[in-house]
């Protein structure tokens, strides 16, 4: 459900106008910036900016809506020890943001496509099937992947490290095996390289849909002028990004691919994100995190990030809560001023 932010004094009100002046101005907007301010008479300190605090979100709940405050610091610490600029501190009134977050790193599925469930099926396929040809080797009865296996051990993680992980939950130790292995393969890596296939193909027959309220989000974001990247454990990322129509909405991205090139640590590990905050030019506690799986919180978390924002689309809001994420939503656009305009919603086939 989208439901708009509680307007609360004047200052959310100017902040929408302004972004409606910055939709026409130059890229270079920050330089322009201060004529705005002094055009419309408004000074540091003016009305609700006042109120926020550092580490504070920039938005305040409706009864009964789903946007869950955490602590005001999750590490019992100030997130910033800068002076703030007014744009940060408007813009981030009308984004849902904290004084001075000059970055948003977005996790790929289930945050910006609906490509999560796709991941879930492949999953599903892939090792619904070989535990079936274990089992018929070993004259056993095989137990089915669920979807809480899904959320617990490879959601969210690279592509091997999920596999290991579920193998051994069920006491199965493989052979790691090579990134070539083929699909056929019984190791680790052929595990992993079986289930891309199956993604793929998937992808291919059904296409790539991006969440609407995402879309939004990140047009507000850009309009706002804040850094976007893409940060996914996915070695597809920039496929799917391309077959959703979105891929010119982000400046960075930090995918499967680029963390075995560099030799990043996947999430929970907070590599790719503190990478991504460093090749937009910003410190963690100038970057927001957003993320639906629990290892991606948990990342945000442990990288001292400015926010950590959990997308709950399939009813695990006290689980994402419990691994790191300082607010929860159903959907980005429920942090957004309901005055900013609806992005056109982005549906492509692949």
């Amino acid at each position: 459900m989208t439901v708009g932010i509680r307007r609360r004094e004047c200052v959310i009100g100017v902040a929408s106008s302004l972004i409606s002046d910055l939709r026409h101005a130059p890229p270079c907007f920050l330089g322009n910036w201060a004529e705005i301010v002094t055009a419309r008479k408004i000074v540091p300190g003016a009305g609700r900016a006042t109120a926020h605090r550092p580490g504070a979100v920039g938005a305040d709940a409706r009864p009964n809506r789903r946007l869950d405050h955490g602590e005001a610091t999750a590490h019992g610490t100030p997130r910033h020890s800068v002076p703030i600029p007014l744009f940060a501190i408007t813009i981030g009134a009308v984004l849902g943001l904290p004084n001075g977050v000059r970055a948003c790193l977005f996790d790929l599925d289930g945050v910006l496509t609906r490509t999560a469930v796709v991941h879930a099926e492949a999953w599903r396929r892939m090792f619904d099937g070989y535990l079936a040809e274990r089992a018929r080797r070993e004259h056993a009865t095989a137990q089915p992947f669920t979807q809480s296996d899904y959320d617990r051990y490879v959601d969210g993680k690279p592509r091997q490290d999920g596999t290991r992980s579920f193998l051994a939950s069920r006491g199965i130790t493989l052979p790691e095996g090579s990134p070539d292995d083929p699909p056929t393969a019984e190791t680790v890596r052929g595990l992993g390289n079986r289930k891309n296939e199956l993604v793929l193909r998937l992808i291919h027959d059904e296409g790539v849909d991006a969440y609407p309220g995402s879309v939004r989000y990140v047009h507000a974001a850009r309009r706002a002028g804040l850094r976007r990247a893409v940060v996914s454990s996915s070695a597809n990322c920039r496929q799917v990004l391309a077959a959703a129509g979105i891929q010119d909405l982000f400046e960075e991205i930090v995918d499967g691919v680029v963390a075995a090139r560099d030799g990043l640590a996947g999430k929970p590990a907070p590599d790719t994100f503190l990478a991504a905050a460093r090749t937009l030019g910003v410190t963690p506690g100038e970057a927001a995190v957003f993320e639906d799986a629990l290892s991606g919180v948990a990342a945000g978390h442990a990288g001292h990030f400015g926010l950590v924002v959990g997308v709950d689309r399939v009813g695990q809001a006290d689980a994402l809560r419990e691994h790191g994420a300082d607010v929860v939503v159903d959907d980005l656009a429920e942090l957004i001023d309901a005055d900013i305009p609806e992005a056109e919603p982005h549906t492509a086939r692949h």
